[in-house]
């Protein structure tokens, strides 16, 4: 990433008021489920496909479905016509949902004796343990 270019994702994110200026790590990874708290998809849950945490955003499967009309390849190709696809949406309009007590949650880290800081669920305050797929 140039410096030109890194300067102004600072920018934007210091005027969206995020950690200073600096992107932080954001707790939701691929494959969670999460529920969306804003928006035009409100209510809905999906699980998240990729996370961008240089833009604060995530995608998640079925929500914040977009069309885009396209033209066909010069070279033939590229079909045209219109994709559905899953844009991203602001990391602050999703909420993890719990595994174990099937709520959208804010979550913790709690250190544990063996020095891991795993992520806990607020509402029932069980650890919450990833499905690694």
């Amino acid at each position: 990433m140039s410096a030109k270019t890194e300067r102004r994702t600072r920018i934007g994110l210091r005027h969206r008021g995020w950690a200073k200026g600096r992107a932080r790590l954001l707790d939701i990874r691929a494959g969670d489920t999460v529920e969306v708290i804003a928006g035009k998809d409100k209510g809905k849950r999906g699980t998240v496909v990729r996370t961008i945490p240089s833009t604060q955003r995530v995608v998640v499967e079925g929500i914040n479905r977009l069309k885009r009309h396209t033209k066909s390849g010069v070279a033939g190709n590229i079909q045209g016509g219109i994709i559905d696809f899953n844009a991203p949406i602001a990391y602050g309009n999703v909420l993890l949902v719990c595994n174990r007590c099937d709520k959208p949650t804010r979550i913790s880290r709690v250190l544990q004796p063996d020095g891991t800081l795993p992520i806990v669920c607020k509402k029932c305050d069980e650890i919450y343990v990833r499905n690694e797929a």
